[in-house]
């Protein structure tokens, strides 16, 4: 989709935020030991998928060694790993992993993306940063005309995807939830899950049973 590889060009292009731009530089610059070989991607993350998605997929932001590394979200780390053997064994991916982005992976009526597009130093990007990254959320909602569910992986990415709904005035504000399930004024569906990070799923807050749960919700979800 021309608009979509247009948005994807812009994206990558980004400067808005100082702070982002010498971090991820600077991870890409020193690199972990294990990945001294890799050409680390530094720079903002696109989202990838289907352009004729029905669920958009949220996340937080490029992993730093991960997506930071590898120029795509959700690729070539552990949260990388339980996302994608859960999209796979739901139908939404033909892989269950993604490595890196010529790895073969292809999803199915997903789209996945995040509210800040540059890795935050210590996970942890502030209000500014994710308002400038704002408009590039609410442009792919724009192009991604077919989506009808919005999973919002964590706290951070739910709360994110409010602040993008512009019909929220006056409607009780959705809090956020493991497995929670939101029909909003637009007529999408907001569906909150513990983002697969390992501080979550190594400590047992996250388990797969959980996970799948979701999936399991958004799939029944698209059929009603």
């Amino acid at each position: 989709m021309k608009d979509l590889r247009r948005l994807n060009e812009e994206i990558v292009a980004c400067t808005r935020c100082p702070r982002l731009v010498q971090f991820r530089e600077e991870v890409a610059r020193k690199k972990r030991r294990m990945y001294m070989d890799w050409h680390y991607w530094g720079r903002p993350v696109p989202g990838f998928g289907d352009a004729s998605a029905r669920v958009l997929i949220l996340g937080l932001a490029p992993a730093a060694h991960g997506a930071n590394r590898t120029g795509r979200m959700f690729t070539g780390d552990r949260s990388a790993d339980w996302l994608l053997a859960a999209m796979c064994r739901y139908g939404f991916s033909n892989r269950p992993s993604s490595r890196s982005r010529d790895d073969g992976l292809a999803l199915t009526d997903a789209y996945i993306t995040a509210v800040l597009r540059c890795v935050p130093p210590a996970n942890k990007p502030v209000a500014e940063e994710l308002a400038n990254c704002r408009p590039y959320l609410l442009a792919e909602l724009d192009i991604l005309s077919n989506v009808q569910v919005v999973l919002a992986l964590g706290k951070i990415a739910f709360d994110g995807f409010l602040a993008a709904c512009p019909d929220l005035s006056g409607s009780p504000r959705p809090k956020f939830g493991h497995c929670v399930v939101f029909p909003l004024p637009s007529g999408l569906t907001l569906v909150g899950s513990y983002h697969p990070s390992q501080q979550n799923t190594q400590t047992g807050r996250l388990t797969r049973e959980m996970f799948d749960s979701v999936f399991e919700r958004v799939r029944r979800l698209l059929e009603a």
